[in-house]
């Protein structure tokens, strides 16, 4: 008896559901180069001191593995809301694996068929994959010419759209402007919809005490969601979570899978959240190479979006992917994205930002757009 060729059946032989037909999986190129500037990491690992006691806060909880995990992560609700302020509980506090999968809760509680999810474009690339996989209608509106919005624009829109879901990503991904706290209070103010504010960049900026959260005691509907992958290095942890009121946080309870954070995930994040300072302790650096880039990127007669993220976006290039080919071509890796002709850089450590202008400077005075004394010495 034989099984058969059933292993070599394509895709396209799959009862696909027909709006996934011809989708291609989200990420950013994945590659082994000297310089990873893509993704916006921290590139600064975790000290020893805080690498031996992850090591072991694991070790100590594998005396439990059988066991299931906390499923409502308590303790580390409890570690989050600590760090917030802000007067935050853990009821105020749910958390996931990574802000993607906070992102596929509130969706799914608060989308779903015949729904609307509205956003601001150029924006982060996976909202409308939330949207498709929540079955969630999405819409969008053109961010003004800067890239920055304002109630006027927003309110707009949502008479146009009438969304269920608004978002808002501040620091916005890719072109790392911000959306001033007032304006996101007029917002809340005007509309009856869930406004999701996105601050996953937030650490980054230069006053991180200036948040959406300082909102939450007067808008119920308003939800303000962050993750522990970009500042706190904790990207390979898988930790996002958000701030709400406490009805927010049970309507993600009642759409997520049972025991959906692991006990390994839960031990990670809550030795990082006792260690914040140290954790957190390189970002002025980061904040310092992004505001440093920009700088020296328009010394080169380049457009630079103002950023208070830990990237920015540069251009305009006529070929942006021939330029983001011969920067991999020199062991530097960054990403092609946001508006055509536009590049996107993360700020790496100061080593590798000067091999991110070495590079650049080749390339450009190879193409002729800058002189010599123009390069990385500038």
């Amino acid at each position: 008896m034989t099984l058969g060729n059933g292993n070599q059946i394509r895709l396209a032989d799959l009862p696909l559901r027909p709006e996934l037909v011809g989708e291609e999986p989200y990420g950013a190129p994945q590659l082994d180069v000297p310089v990873m500037l893509n993704v916006n990491e921290n590139p600064f690992p975790p000290s020893a001191k805080v690498r031996a006691q992850m090591g072991e806060a694991v070790r100590e909880l594998t005396k439990t593995i059988n066991r299931y995990p906390d499923r409502e992560a308590l303790g580390l609700r409890r570690d989050l809301a600590s760090y917030l302020g802000f007067g935050l509980t853990s009821d105020n506090i749910w958390v996931a694996n990574g802000s993607n999968e906070v992102m596929t809760h509130l969706l799914q509680a608060f989308g779903g068929p015949g729904r609307t999810l509205l956003a601001f474009t150029p924006t982060y690339s996976m909202y409308p994959e939330y949207a498709r996989n929540t079955h969630t209608n999405y819409v969008t509106v053109p961010r003004r010419h800067d890239f920055t919005l304002d109630a006027e624009l927003v309110l707009g829109a949502i008479r146009e759209h009438r969304p269920d879901i608004v978002m808002i990503c501040t620091p916005n991904n890719p072109t790392g402007t911000q959306t001033p706290v007032s304006v996101i209070g007029e917002i809340c103010a005007a509309t009856d919809a869930i406004v999701i504010v996105d601050e996953a960049y937030q650490e980054f900026t230069e006053v991180p005490e200036d948040s959406a959260l300082a909102l939450l005691p007067r808008f119920g509907k308003l939800v303000v969601s962050r993750t522990m992958s970009k500042a706190f290095a904790l990207a390979g942890g898988r930790v996002g979570y958000l701030a709400a009121a406490p009805a927010v946080v049970d309507a993600c309870r009642i759409v997520r899978l049972p025991y959906h954070l692991s006990a390994q995930t839960q031990a990670l994040a809550r030795v990082a959240l006792a260690n914040t300072a140290e954790m957190l302790g390189q970002v002025d650096v980061l904040r310092d190479e992004c505001q440093k880039s920009q700088q020296w990127l328009r010394r080169l007669g380049l457009q630079v979006v103002p950023s208070q993220a830990n990237f920015c976006l540069f251009g305009r290039f006529a070929d942006r992917h021939a330029v983001w080919q011969q920067l991999l071509d020199r062991g530097v890796l960054i990403r092609e994205t946001g508006p055509d002709g536009f590049l996107r850089v993360s700020a790496g450590t100061p080593e590798e930002m000067a091999a991110f202008r070495t590079a650049l400077s080749e390339i450009l005075h190879h193409q002729k757009m800058i002189s010599p004394d123009e390069e990385t010495t500038k």
